[in-house]
């Protein structure tokens, strides 16, 4: 019986080569960038000195933050640009949405925004809380108020394309910055929303878009009136 010939043995490399080889570095992605920061903030109750500090501490270089932001300002305001974008990635995932009447839209687009805040409602509450009263004023929203009025005048002008009267049209300014307002309106709602599920902020979504939307076909007064008794109710409450 012929014997097998012995094969000679592998020189086994050195443990520091195996590490070299198993260790692929995961890309950083711009999403991983975000969670960190707002994890940071969270954790110390204020924003990173440093990005040096901030990016070794998260296993990441500076090139690989700057590569997305340029400094944590621009950061902080992407996360509300990242906010609005994934509550349309949302909305859009419904195939109804698309059939959706300009009302249904902007109702959509409310009540998943605000869920998704729900999500990360102890950063929101962090970042907002001492601005609460300057809202409308604040840095880190201007990249969102830009987005919110483009959707409402987007919305507007569907709606204004239906009008064949040019009496009934709607300016998409004032109305695009009305829907802003209501956003900010309905941020502080939530703020200090303490009900079971945040079902009073699902009541002034519906309240709200419904008055404005009831403002659209000239028939304001009754939706006016009934939002505002539930405001006056929730204020006394």
């Amino acid at each position: 019986m012929a014997t097998p010939k012995k094969t000679p043995a592998k020189k086994t490399p050195a443990k520091k080569d195996i590490a070299k080889q198993e260790i692929v570095k995961r890309e950083i992605t711009k999403h991983d960038i975000i969670t960190a920061y707002m994890d940071y903030v969270l954790e110390h109750e204020r924003t990173p000195k440093s990005v040096y500090k901030f990016a070794k501490d998260n296993n990441m270089s500076e090139q690989e933050f700057y590569k997305f932001f340029g400094s944590f300002d621009s950061l902080s305001k992407d996360i509300w640009n990242t906010f609005f974008t994934m509550t349309m990635d949302v909305a859009h995932k419904n195939e109804e949405y698309d059939h959706f009447s300009n009302r249904e839209k902007m109702l959509t687009f409310f009540y998943t925004f605000f869920e998704l805040l729900t999500l990360n409602r102890s950063y929101v509450l962090y970042t907002l809380k001492e601005n609460q009263n300057t809202m409308s004023n604040m840095e880190q929203l201007k990249g969102l108020r830009k987005h919110v009025k483009n959707f409402a005048k987007d919305l507007i002008m569907q709606r204004n394309e239906d009008k064949t009267n040019i009496i009934l049209e709607r300016s998409e300014t004032i109305y695009s910055e009305g829907a802003w307002i209501q956003m900010l309106f309905l941020m502080k709602f939530w703020m200090d929303d303490d009900s079971a599920g945040f079902e009073k902020t699902d009541m002034a979504i519906e309240k709200s878009v419904n008055t404005i939307f009831d403002v659209f076909d000239n028939t304001p007064l009754d939706a006016v009136l009934d939002f505002g008794k539930f405001l006056w109710k929730e204020r006394m409450a």
